[in-house]
């Protein structure tokens, strides 16, 4: 089959791969109809993420349809159409009981690599490092789907592919972030970033009765989409000091609930810390760039909450911790528990509530993978999401 695999920074190429196979009897595999490019994709691509290995086929935004299973799989059968969560989840041990997927105790092989990182390891995930389970994913013909009676999702006929493709990993991450802000009705909600995890954050925020969106970016036609689709007011964080401008437009008080949907590779508008941030990951002096996070944690009303769906990868540096005890911020973060929201966002999403196909701006052939990974770091074309047909 055709894959996307990664052999480098900045060096990711179409191959011819085995087909994936069967291993273990509670597998499937499916054949992919659709496949998305996440931004988080992009830490790979720029070297960000550590345990990477030359050849590992990328991708963890799939849906498709089913045409081989396991003999211990009983909730699909060939032929099924589903999305693939891009959390892999047992469904069995102590956190996947308690719905917390993304934490799973028995899904990552990786798991000697990210206790040495984190302490504890976390569940694998598809096309996202070794230290993540080293699992082939989705930018690819095929793909083999472990514990495949607790991750895909059945979609009925008759539904295009952009409408529930983003159950994967966009939507629930976007709504997870709100859900950990502890929205209260009539709250101001500021979030940092215009992306597509941050466009559905925008439209979950008003879901948990949000009274303002303030939305921050510098990029014109993800602004453009915040303010036309999401509603929010918008902000472009070249024109302003962003502290300055959220405390007029708060009263002096800060938002009370902020959202990182930015993460490690932060652009910072010619700040400063941003500046020493650039020079410290261009040097290895350190993996991430957290301006964005120094931003919420100083603008964040007191006792408001700060919610991290952007990824991190390791030590972020000068992160303003005092200013965080002091102001009493609550701090929610973490991968998604996909498994979780994708019965409740589907549900809106048949009943006409949201049409997720709204973020999708070009779509390529899988053929076309590099080029569109360059268009999308790029920002070419006014892109904001790829989906990809192999």
């Amino acid at each position: 089959m055709k894959a996307l695999c990664w052999f480098g920074t900045n060096d990711i190429r179409v191959e011819n791969v085995p087909d994936p196979k069967i291993i273990n009897s509670h597998d499937a595999v499916i054949k992919i109809t659709s496949t998305a490019i996440c931004g988080s994709d992009l830490h790979i691509l720029d070297g960000y993420l550590p345990t990477m290995e030359k050849g590992d086929i990328l991708g963890h935004e799939p849906m498709g349809e089913v045409v081989e299973i396991g003999s211990a799989v009983k909730k699909l059968k060939v032929g099924d159409r589903v999305v693939v969560p891009f959390v892999i989840a047992c469904g069995e041990c102590f956190f996947c009981q308690k719905q917390l997927y993304s934490l799973c105790d028995n899904s990552n092989p990786g798991a000697k690599l990210a206790r040495k990182a984190m302490g504890h390891a976390t569940a694998g995930i598809f096309g996202y490092s070794h230290m993540l389970g080293g699992f082939a994913g989705g930018q690819a013909e095929y793909l083999r789907v472990p514990f495949a009676d607790v991750g895909p999702f059945k979609i009925p006929p008759g539904i295009a592919d952009e409408k529930v493709l983003f159950l994967s990993d966009i939507f629930p991450t976007g709504y997870m972030a709100a859900e950990n802000c502890g929205i209260e009705a009539g709250d101001t909600v500021a979030i940092w970033g215009c992306g597509p995890v941050a466009q559905f954050a925008i439209k979950s925020a008003w879901m948990f009765g949000a009274g303002r969106v303030i939305a921050i970016d510098n990029v014109p036609e993800r602004l453009k989409m915040a303010e036309q689709q999401g509603k929010a007011e918008t902000v472009n964080f070249d024109d302003v000091d962003i502290y300055d401008q959220l405390m007029q437009m708060t009263g002096g008080r800060g938002p009370d609930r902020c959202i990182d949907a930015v993460g490690c590779e932060a652009h910072a508008g010619g700040t400063l810390d941003g500046i020493v941030d650039t020079v410290k990951t261009a040097t290895f002096l350190a993996t991430d760039r957290p301006h964005v996070l120094r931003q919420a944690i100083m603008s964040c009303r007191k006792g408001g909450t700060i919610s991290i769906p952007g990824v991190y990868i390791g030590f972020g540096d000068k992160i303003p911790l005092g200013a965080a005890m002091n102001k009493g911020l609550t701090f929610r973060t973490g991968q998604t528990h996909v498994q979780k929201y994708m019965p409740l966002l589907f549900e809106k999403i048949e009943k006409g509530e949201i049409d997720p196909s709204f973020v999708v701006t070009h779509e390529l052939r899988l053929d076309d993978a590099p080029e569109a990974y360059n268009i999308f770091k790029e920002k070419k074309d006014d892109c904001i999401k790829v989906v990809l047909k192999p």
